[in-house]
């Protein structure tokens, strides 16, 4: 942070803490993440915001997901939900999430499960690598339909709306007897369908979809996302699927910038959660 502070010309008033997140259980009203703010703010000498998410939980919220409102402001910008179109942003991290914008600037969320938490985990315990770079290891793989879709019903019979996940919640048992590129292969896939069931669940009408995050680096699984929606009648009318980078952000530092923002508006005592992103009673500030 001093480098930056250091290095950066813009006046910098303060400093948004998002942290590493440890542990969380929204049934359970914890969350913890990793960094001690009032020590940044020693150490940096700049007011610093932190700890974004206990404020909702305490309101009966879910503690994420906590970019939606920093997509809305995307959407407008970018008049990414004309009339008859709404955006949806599909954020793919560990976990994928997403948030809807209709043309009407209103805003809802879910976690839609897997991202690239599974993939990442598999590659690491049967490799040397630590991700499958550009999904080479998956390309040379054959999916297993059947593992595929007992990961499907699991995922369906856990999921519901509002609810959230954690990485925890997910584990590759199933694909132990693969190989590696196999397994690597049936993740993918298995990440590539479950994003899709959820937009379309969450797509009424034409939708500018919007990949974010580290996932989206992965070629192989955006290829098999956009053969799924060139196959598909209904997918190809209803998606118009775009990168985050396409609009000249960041796609790296999206989720950066979302708590920037987040800081501003705790800052100010504006509202950073709502019902319709973590479920929580009230729009809530947070930090």
């Amino acid at each position: 942070v001093n480098k930056i502070l250091k290095k950066t010309k813009v006046n910098v008033d303060f400093i948004g803490f998002h942290g590493q997140t440890i542990f969380h259980n929204a049934g359970e009203k914890i969350t913890k993440q990793l960094g001690d703010g009032r020590l940044l703010s020693k150490l940096t000498k700049k007011k610093v915001v932190y700890d974004f998410r206990q404020n909702d939980l305490k309101n009966g919220g879910q503690g994420a997901p906590l970019a939606p409102i920093f997509h809305k402001i995307l959407a407008e910008k970018f008049n990414l939900a004309p009339p008859n179109t709404q955006a949806t942003f599909v954020n793919i991290g560990g976990i994928s999430n997403l948030t809807r914008v209709n043309s009407s600037y209103e805003i809802n969320s879910l976690d839609c499960g897997p991202g690239m938490c599974l993939i990442d985990k598999w590659i690491r315990l049967n490799s040397k690598n630590k991700i499958d770079k550009d999904g080479k290891i998956a390309k040379k793989g054959n999916i297993d339909n059947e593992i595929l879709w007992k990961y499907i019903k699991k995922i369906d019979k856990f999921f519901y709306w509002g609810n959230t996940f954690d990485i925890n919640d997910f584990n590759i048992d199933l694909v132990k007897g693969l190989s590696l590129a196999d397994g690597a292969a049936t993740l993918t896939e298995l990440t590539a369908m479950n994003i899709l069931e959820r937009v379309e669940d969450t797509s009424p009408e034409k939708t500018n979809f919007i990949l974010c995050g580290g996932g989206r680096k992965n070629n192989f699984l955006i290829k098999r996302i956009r053969k799924k929606i060139m196959s598909d009648q209904t997918l190809f009318n209803l998606l118009n699927l775009k990168m985050i980078d396409e609009f000249g952000i960041d796609g790296d530092f999206v989720e950066s910038q979302a708590f920037a923002y987040l800081a501003i508006r705790s800052f100010l005592k504006l509202p950073i959660s709502f019902p319709e992103t973590t479920g929580c009673k009230k729009p809530c500030t947070g930090g």
